[in-house]
């Protein structure tokens, strides 16, 4: 397996992490799960995403819950408690000193099987325990993304319910493979219906005469962060409502942007090649940025408002970190 030099990472500090897996603090090159285990066998594993923002895990607790409601609902046997999932957290950042500007990947798998096979019966030996945290500034660029339409559907209750927070991402993956062929940040994924759901990495929203729209949670994950804005939407008197969105709804808002842990609130410009308003003037502005020369787009009104209070949101709530 291809050993990445410091230069070849996004960032260099991470060529030299320790990772938590199955009760082990392991250096980078050596943090590996068995050929057996579940996640390789089937993608049988939940996950979890979390950022560390100045000492403080935002939304620890929820995030556990999640993690936690997954594997019950997978029939997850072995469980770590949650005070044994918190100290490994707290053990890796003090191992890699991550106090500021970390993204964690926690993930539980079902655990190593006997042999290969699909039975949960095959696992005997309990559940593996995850903990990757790197050093990750925000995914998408602060000036916004660009998006098409996947043709790829994202999956309903009726084959695997999104309220699940599991690896199984195959659909996402396609989705993005799309984008990326399009040379596009990310791809909007509907559901069976034909309504927006969500985008093969993030929750979507978008503002239509002042009201703030996110699709119902159907088909799409209840994210955290799509809650907190939720509510800070709604502490602040915009009116925040969930239900069946159009894409053509998406196409003619007055504003978009997307939610996740990685990225944050980043406003949309563009979806299948229709710009999403509001424009200013910017003569500095070239054709190779836009659609229409001499225009900047920039967030609106609203997705701005949203930006500050999440951002201040971060800064001051969150589970502080043991001291040093």
């Amino acid at each position: 397996m291809k050993e990445y030099l410091p230069d070849e990472l996004p960032d260099p500090r991470n060529a030299e992490i320790k990772v938590h897996v199955g009760g082990e603090l392991l250096p980078r090159s050596q943090a590996k799960v068995s050929v057996f285990d579940s996640s390789v066998q089937g993608g049988d594993a939940v996950w979890e995403g979390l950022r560390v923002y100045d000492g403080k895990i935002f939304r620890l607790d929820a995030h556990l819950d999640r993690l936690e409601a997954s594997a019950h609902t997978l029939a997850f046997e072995g469980v770590p408690s949650r005070s044994e999932i918190k100290a490994a957290i707290f053990e890796t950042l003090e191992a890699n000193r991550m106090r500021d500007g970390v993204h964690i990947r926690l993930t539980l798998t079902r655990g190593p099987k006997v042999t290969s096979g699909m039975s949960p019966a095959m696992n005997l030996a309990g559940c593996c325990l995850i903990v990757l945290a790197e050093w990750k500034g925000l995914v998408y660029a602060e000036n916004g993304i660009r998006l098409i339409t996947a043709s790829v559907r994202r999956n309903s209750p009726q084959t695997l319910d999104s309220k699940i927070h599991h690896n199984n991402l195959i659909n996402n993956i396609l989705a993005k493979i799309e984008a990326d062929v399009a040379r596009v940040d990310d791809a909007v994924m509907l559901d069976l219906q034909g309504f927006l759901s969500e985008t093969n990495a993030t929750n979507l929203f978008i503002v239509r005469s002042g009201e703030l729209l996110t699709p119902s949670a159907d088909s799409c994950l209840p994210g955290i962060t799509r809650g907190v804005v939720l509510s800070l939407a709604r502490g602040d008197g915009i009116p925040a409502i969930e239900r069946n969105l159009s894409l053509s709804e998406l196409y003619s808002a007055d504003e978009a942007f997307t939610i996740g842990t990685a990225g944050e609130l980043v406003p949309v410009v563009e979806v299948d090649g229709r710009a999403i308003h509001p424009y200013r003037s910017c003569r500095e502005q070239g054709p190779e940025q836009g659609s229409e020369p001499g225009l900047e787009r920039v967030p609106g009104p609203v997705t701005q408002r949203l930006q500050v209070l999440f951002r201040e949101l971060t800064q001051s709530a969150g589970e502080p970190l043991p001291s040093s």
